[in-house]
């Protein structure tokens, strides 16, 4: 058995290209529409609780809320339909992710019921070609509701407000087609089998069960982690996109320690959340890593709204746990390529 020099120069070269593209900006045609969307669709629900005096329905209103993060390069017809679809699959993953937080061993739990969830959406995602594809959204709604304790009877206010937050996005992205009265088409569907869901699973079970065994207070975020470098297309952007969230993320951890430290009143909290939100959209297209200096302190910002925890030690949760599961993305993407030339030498 000789070493296949071209196995080695060809990772190599897959890596170096990545080093290149952690840097590179794109351009982005219409961000600023659909930042604004986005920003509004998240900032209505959330006030909305507020005003209601229920601040822990807000993980229920933003998760629903990201909706509006579907169809951003689609025209009206297709961009509701697109996510009506997303919508009902986010309602449904907060709810099922409440009855998993109602379990005693909810942690263990959680780690295979995201990894199916993170399997069926990638299916259905690649059915009705999602952009941006993936299950990431599904896998961060469902493991950040699983995470924290909630009673059985919070179902029917998880599904409330969530499907009513969605509705509200779906309007938001859509009211120049309902204002022209235009039909809208079926969601085409496309069939065909590929390795991404069981990629997807493999990333969620590898990354949930080793933060979960380590202790660590966020497991769901070393999941998203995982299958963020899956979500794009090829191995050099999947690199990139695995770079991309550990330097972006730990940067942006900076920016969540300054916003955090003020401890902003709920209604400050929103506020900056929708501007976070709005510089998110007009960033994330142009550079992923750039993006998550402000994806970062959205997020737990978004998590001290509904159960505010020690600074620190969320901190140190959301760079470990980003590190562990960008490192099992990454890990996955360049171990597949040798795996499935196994695969092929064994069926001869």
């Amino acid at each position: 058995m000789g070493h296949r020099p071209g196995v080695g120069c060809g990772m190599g070269e897959q890596v170096r290209a990545a080093l290149r593209g952690v840097l590179h900006l794109r351009p982005v045609r219409g961000a600023h529409r659909v930042a604004l969307r986005a920003g509004v669709s998240v900032l209505v629900p959330l006030l909305a609780v507020l005003a209601l005096g229920h601040p822990a329905w807000s993980v229920y209103a933003v998760f629903g809320a990201f909706t509006s993060l579907y169809g951003r390069n689609h025209v009206h017809l297709t961009r509701a339909a697109m996510q009506a679809s997303a919508g009902a699959v986010l309602t449904a993953s907060i709810v099922l992710g409440v009855l998993v937080a109602s379990l005693q061993s909810r942690a263990w739990v959680a780690v295979p019921v995201i990894a199916v969830v993170a399997a069926l959406g990638t299916v259905l995602a690649t059915a009705q070609d999602w952009h941006p594809p993936g299950p990431l959204f599904l896998v961060f709604a469902l493991g950040a509701v699983a995470s924290a304790p909630h009673p059985v009877s919070d179902v029917p206010v998880a599904a409330i407000v969530a499907g009513l937050s969605a509705l509200f996005a779906l309007l938001v992205g859509n009211v120049g087609s309902l204002l022209r009265r235009q039909r809208s088409r079926p969601v085409r569907l496309a069939h065909g089998w590929t390795w991404a869901p069981v990629r997807y699973a493999l990333a969620v079970v590898l990354a949930g069960g080793t933060a979960t065994a380590i202790g660590i207070g966020h497991p769901y975020w070393a999941m998203v982690a995982a299958v963020a470098p899956l979500s794009v297309q090829g191995i050099t952007a999947q690199l990139v996109r695995a770079a991309h969230r550990i330097l972006g993320t730990l940067l942006g951890l900076l920016t969540s320690a300054l916003l955090l430290a003020p401890h902003l009143s709920p209604y400050a909290t929103v506020l900056v959340v929708a501007g976070l939100q709005i510089v998110t959209e007009l960033l994330v297209g142009r550079n992923y890593g750039l993006a998550l200096l402000f994806i970062t302190p959205m997020a737990l910002l978004m998590g001290q709204l509904a159960a505010p925890r020690p600074i620190g030690q969320l901190l140190y949760d959301r760079g470990v746990e980003t590190v562990i599961g960008a490192a099992i993305g990454g890990l996955i993407v360049l171990c597949e390529p040798w795996l499935r030339a196994r695969l092929r030498a064994a069926g001869r």
